[in-house]
């Protein structure tokens, strides 16, 4: 069976489907829909305000690969200055939590010594899910209140 057409231009044949809205997409309405996505959400929050210098932290992951490659798009319309900083090894699963303390702290410093305001990282869905699911497990009520959200992880906000 040939791939359906994408959902967006009617021109290409799409790529893949999106598992959330099952729409059908081309490579370049994805990428055009995923940076409008993540302008909105940005905007929308607040996240990022003008003239703001955002340190980007890289692991060498595909998280944060992504991340870096959208802000990088999207700077120019946010009207803020991008600054790459090591995150970590990229094995960030493999870390004790000391080792990420650690991590966190170098790329606070990083951010610091290039002037940054803020500080992204990137995470997906699964990342999210497992802190929660490990703050549960481990019975820290504090963090499970907090949202159990990476930021207290140690992995900084997500976008």
């Amino acid at each position: 069976m040939p791939a359906p057409q994408c959902a967006s231009c009617h021109a290409a044949r799409a790529a893949l489907r999106r598992p959330r809205s099952g729409q059908a997409l081309c490579g370049a309405c994805f990428c055009t829909a995923f940076e409008a996505e993540v302008l909105h959400t940005v905007l929308a929050g607040r996240l990022l305000p003008p003239g703001a210098v955002v340190a980007v932290g890289a692991s060498g992951g595909k998280d944060s690969t992504v991340l870096a490659h959208v802000l990088r798009e999207l700077a120019p319309r946010l009207g803020v200055s991008l600054r790459l900083v090591t995150a970590g090894s990229g094995r960030s699963r493999a870390c004790c939590t000391f080792c990420g303390v650690l991590r966190r702290r170098a790329l606070e410093e990083g951010a610091r010594l290039v002037g940054a305001t803020h500080i992204v990282t990137g995470h997906n869905a699964d990342d999210m899910a497992e802190t929660v699911l490990m703050n549960f497990l481990r019975g820290d009520a504090a963090r499970l209140a907090r949202g159990g959200g990476l930021g207290s992880r140690g992995g900084g906000g997500a976008l």
